[in-house]
């Protein structure tokens, strides 16, 4: 181990590692139905009919998305549709536009 670089105890391996290599596999990368990557504020076309929960409308296949954010959950993503507001979408439903 070199003075010049922190360490950190992986549990997983029993090993020390540097840093930098731990943080880089700690981030997650959130992908699209395609495997494609999403980051804040691109825009998305469903893949799927949804039916919203608590309303009586249906996202139509084909409908576009635009600026999400991404959540702590890599499997989700906050939206704004124009009629629906607070909406958050299941990334396997979505496809990067």
């Amino acid at each position: 181990m070199g003075d010049d670089e922190d360490y950190v105890y992986d549990e997983a391996s029993g090993e020390w590692r540097p840093a930098s290599d731990v943080t880089a596999v700690a981030a997650v990368a959130v992908v699209d139905a395609e495997g494609n990557a999403l980051a804040d504020g691109d825009a998305v076309t469903l893949v799927k009919d949804l039916k919203v929960k608590g309303t009586s409308t249906t996202l139509k296949r084909g409908t576009v998305i635009r600026s999400i954010r991404l959540t702590d959950d890599p499997d989700l993503v906050d939206c704004r549709h124009e009629t629906i507001k607070g909406l958050v979408l299941r990334t396997e439903f979505v496809r990067k536009r």
